[in-house]
């Protein structure tokens, strides 16, 4: 497993880039390492729950976490986020044809089937998702969309549902109904850019290049465009 690694780093500001494979909590006693746990061995949180953790990613995403080092900065961060003034940016490889760019509107909510699953459904949370296809590949007879992705809420595994949702599954995500026989074991997603401005009004802006076991897959793919 590759090791957390530090994007950038201020007197109020952490980037870090969370390999998949990691959860962020440790909510769930059973995970061996957590971001969390991380922050806390090295002398980084600042005391208080989840160590000025500011959002989430999957145990299966990889990418760009924000981490607050103090707690004026940790409420300051949670203002960003709840006014949606931080842009997130993901990659993502999908199955099928995306011949355009878009807007996908639909609300996700729980799973009543099953467990620690979303989907879309009429009473679940208002979820907007933005996308820009980057490629279509052709490989081994199939077709696969790369595609950018800017969320603009925050919902649990919202790229992973809507894109299930309209038949175009993240290639790697079992959860979800992704293609499993390309080599890869977690869904193809990864955080590859986040921008906020700071308490003073300066633009932050942050990148991620992605990691080994992606770019491997793109690579056999025949796609070399990729950063």
């Amino acid at each position: 497993m590759e090791e957390i690694k530090i994007n950038f780093e201020n007197n109020d500001l952490l980037v870090l880039e969370k390999p998949a494979g990691v959860v962020v909590t440790n909510e769930n006693r059973r995970e061996a390492e957590t971001v969390e746990g991380w922050l806390l061995k090295n002398g980084l949180g600042i005391g208080l729950r989840r160590q000025g953790i500011a959002h989430r990613l999957d145990k299966g995403t990889s990418g760009l976490l924000l981490v607050a080092k103090t707690e004026e900065y940790l409420e300051y961060l949670k203002y960003l986020f709840k006014e949606r003034k931080i842009k997130k940016r993901y990659l993502a490889l999908v199955s099928g044809v995306i011949s355009t760019d878009g807007i996908i509107e639909m609300p996700i909510g729980r799973s009543q089937r099953f467990f620690g699953r979303f989907k879309v459904r009429e009473d679940g949370k208002i979820s907007e998702t933005h996308f820009r296809r980057e490629a279509v590949i052709n490989f081994l007879k199939r077709k696969y969309s790369l595609v950018s992705v800017d969320l603009k809420t925050g919902r649990t595994h919202q790229i992973r549902v809507h894109f299930q949702y309209l038949g175009w599954p993240l290639v790697g995500d079992k959860t979800y109904g992704g293609e499993m026989d390309l080599g890869i074991k977690r869904p193809f997603l990864h955080a590859t850019e986040i921008s906020i401005n700071d308490s003073g009004g300066k633009l932050m802006h942050f990148e991620s290049k992605i990691p080994a076991d992606l770019k491997s897959l793109l690579n056999r793919m025949g796609y070399e465009d990729q950063s």
